[in-house]
């Protein structure tokens, strides 16, 4: 009897490693063939339109007489919204983490961290509702400008988005530091919160760097809500006070309005092509932080 169900035991890993093993590579395809897709999708342009131009291009007007696909506009509005959110999403989602993780009572616990984990189903389109009917106005009214669609309005939404992401990745780093290294901390004397912040959170830094790269890798990768609340202009600014456009936001309203292997139809998955690469670092380095929890003991 004991035989049969080791055989039963060994059989039944064999299956999981080998359907996980499949899974990763079928993953790997997929991601090379959405790779080879953009590129070959993007020859036409880079064939045509001088990369030069296009990396360092200060204009995007694809519809102006001649056309111009410079980057720069969209980059820089990508740049603006996603730093803004990041400088917002981080101390509240650090600081969450480590409340939910480490301080909060059970009771309390129990409470808020299904509440994070319900925050990352909304819909992207809902929150770039809220944004127009509420944020927008209020910033508008707050700052005395034209619009409230602005960059601003564009990394205030996203940095709610990425609060999930970032609270929920730091939770488990700070639940992955060895009880021995809490208690060591506090037979030395220290206090509660010294504990914390000297000993778990250090221990749980790589984690909470991966959390923030990921919640990076969601804030650049949004489109509908980046659509909806920031103002849709392709301009180089420098304030989060004005409209921008972001990349993902130029693809998602420029394709439907484009001829189907034009040369502007190229340009959008030239564009498309440059998040792909800008998105799958971001993921990487993420990855590289996340291996090095497994290291803590």
């Amino acid at each position: 009897m004991s035989e049969r169900k080791f055989n039963f035991k060994k059989i039944k890993d064999y299956l999981i490693s080998k359907f996980v093993f499949i899974n990763g590579i079928l993953s790997i395809i997929v991601l090379g063939l959405i790779l080879a897709f953009l590129i070959y999708n993007s020859i036409r342009f880079f064939s045509t339109y001088p990369v030069l131009d296009f990396l360092t291009g200060t204009r995007w007007a694809p519809t102006s007489e001649p056309n111009r696909f410079g980057i720069v506009p969209l980059l820089s509005g990508s740049a603006i919204v996603a730093f803004g959110a990041i400088l917002i999403a981080v101390p509240l989602g650090i600081g969450s983490a480590i409340y939910i993780g480490e301080l909060a009572p059970r009771a309390v616990r129990e409470i808020l961290k299904p509440i994070v984990e319900v925050l990352a189903t909304i819909p992207s389109v809902v929150i770039g509702f809220v944004g127009i009917m509420i944020l927008g106005p209020f910033i508008r009214d707050l700052f005395r400008i034209s619009t409230g669609l602005t960059a601003l309005a564009g990394s205030v939404m996203l940095a709610f988005m990425a609060l999930p992401t970032i609270v929920s990745i730091s939770e488990d780093a700070i639940n992955a530091v060895p009880d021995k290294y809490r208690f060591a901390s506090l037979a030395l004397g220290a206090t509660k919160w010294q504990k914390t912040y000297q000993t778990v959170v250090p221990a749980a830094s790589s984690g909470m760097f991966a959390s923030v790269m990921l919640g990076l890798g969601r804030v650049v990768g949004e489109t509908m809500t980046v659509l909806m609340v920031t103002g849709n202009s392709p301009r180089i600014v420098f304030s989060w006070l004005q409209p921008v456009r972001t990349i993902t936001a130029s693809i998602a309203s420029e394709m439907g309005q484009t001829v189907q292997g034009g040369l502007h139809f190229s340009a959008l998955f030239a564009i498309g092509l440059i998040l792909f690469v800008i998105t799958f670092v971001i993921n990487l380095v993420a990855d590289r932080f996340i291996s090095r929890i497994k290291d803590v003991e």
